[in-house]
């Protein structure tokens, strides 16, 4: 059969032409793990006046307390500017903070440096986002060290236990540093987010349909990175093809958690074995009993692959840990944190641990699928022979939303 090297694969950017750069806070205190703390620290900023509700606010150049911008699309967030803003606090909404990471943010624009209306415009219960794990992860050097993780970890390949290159998520991300790819250009899941006529030149090749969420699901299990950025082989093998496909369905499932949860079998299921302190301050896996201790509490079994998981040369697990039970400088909006450890964070911590674990099982399939990829390729020449490639340029802007009207900055109607 033919074969082909990776370095003919096409890119990701290519076949997935629109990304915009994911939501930049400029500030900390408006998301975190628990909902009741940001409205007790919304409720703190507006008790707040003059100068010492700036100072709470923590402006930046992008956003003060005298800024006025618009709402957020879908949201019904105020637009007075913040110096005389008063009111409830806007309902949380649930959001990817970090890989693996669901947290919640006050969905306010005056809040956020940098919100992309865009993503906002077209996140529903049928998007998928996907986001790219580093920026430039080809380009950075075996020595250099990613922010919270360990030397040399940080240059990994699809083949390489650092982690995925890719998340998805069916909430909006808000984490840094890659882009963020919807599968879907309108909401209720239309207009899908791909090279125009790839699914028909895929289905033609394949034999079979292939829906936008299968090429999503293939390009999870076998994303690559490249000298030029990220690369997705294509195969036209059927037999390849749905392999893949499976499999990144499954990734996918575990990804975005929804429908039935994960579960792991009898035996090898975490559960607490001692009971969680109130307020937990340090954090320790002990990996010859398979055992995570927040202070004296005690959670069991977690596997090896669990803990040692890695988004970008940082360990999930630990950085999730340690944002519950971190502190934060006394004074600050950031500090107003719930008074003991919900019942909902274990649940969350015991969920992640299962979820970390099967995702791990999936590492041997990512690794062995090279081979499996030469496999009568769809190459990034064959691909610009039928005119799937390049895309159009308008295909790389986001789509024209002309069905909503959005509030502007103090109260102007804003019509897209």
């Amino acid at each position: 059969m033919p074969s082909v090297t990776h370095d003919d694969a096409p890119l990701l950017a290519d076949l997935m032409p629109w990304s915009v750069a994911p939501p930049r806070l400029g500030r900390g205190w408006p998301a975190a793990p628990d909902p009741a703390a940001l409205k007790a620290r919304w409720d703190a900023l507006l008790k707040a006046v003059g100068p010492d509700r700036e100072a709470l606010f923590q402006p930046t150049r992008s956003r003060t307390v005298h800024t006025a911008v618009g709402q957020l699309p879908g949201r019904a967030g105020g637009t007075e500017k913040l110096a005389r803003a008063s009111g409830p606090c806007p309902e949380p909404v649930r959001v990817l903070r970090s890989p693996f990471d669901e947290q919640w943010l006050i969905p306010d624009q005056r809040l956020i440096d940098a919100a992309r209306p865009e993503l906002w415009r077209v996140t529903d219960e049928r998007q998928i986002f996907v986001v790219e794990t580093t920026a430039g992860r080809g380009e950075r050097t075996r020595g250099d060290r990613p922010p919270g993780g360990r030397a040399g970890s940080g240059g990994a390949r699809a083949d390489d236990p650092a982690g995925p290159l890719l998340l998805a998520t069916s909430l909006l991300p808000v984490l840094r540093p890659g882009r963020v790819r919807p599968l879907y250009r309108r909401p209720g899941g239309t207009e899908p987010n791909l090279a125009p006529a790839l699914s028909e030149h895929l289905a033609a090749r394949l034999g079979r349909e292939v829906p936008a969420v299968d090429v999503l699901a293939w390009t999870m299990a076998v994303v690559r990175d490249g000298p030029g950025g990220l690369t997705v082989p294509l195969t036209g093998d059927a037999d390849v093809w749905a392999t893949g496909v499976e499999a990144g369905h499954r990734l996918l499932w575990l990804m975005r958690r929804d429908g039935e949860r994960p579960r792991l079998p009898g035996g090898r299921r975490p559960y607490v074995r001692a009971p969680l302190p109130s307020r937990p301050l340090t954090v320790r896996y002990d990996p010859a009993e398979e055992a995570l201790f927040l202070d004296e509490g005690r959670i069991s079994p977690v596997p090896p692959t669990a803990w040692e998981f890695e988004v970008a040369g940082v360990r999930v697990l630990e950085r999730w840990c340690a944002v519950r039970t971190g502190g934060a400088e006394p004074g600050t909006l950031d500090a107003i944190r719930p008074a003991g450890w919900p019942q909902t964070w274990t649940s969350e911590l015991l969920e992640l641990i299962t979820v970390l674990a099967l995702m791990a099982e999936l590492r041997p399939f990512q690794v062995a699928s090279g081979g499996r990829l030469a496999v009568d390729p769809i190459t990034s020449t064959e691909l610009h022979r039928v005119g799937v490639l390049p895309a159009p340029s308008s295909a790389r802007r986001p789509a024209s939303v002309l069905d909503a009207h959005e509030e502007g900055p103090e109260g102007q109607l804003a019509l897209l």
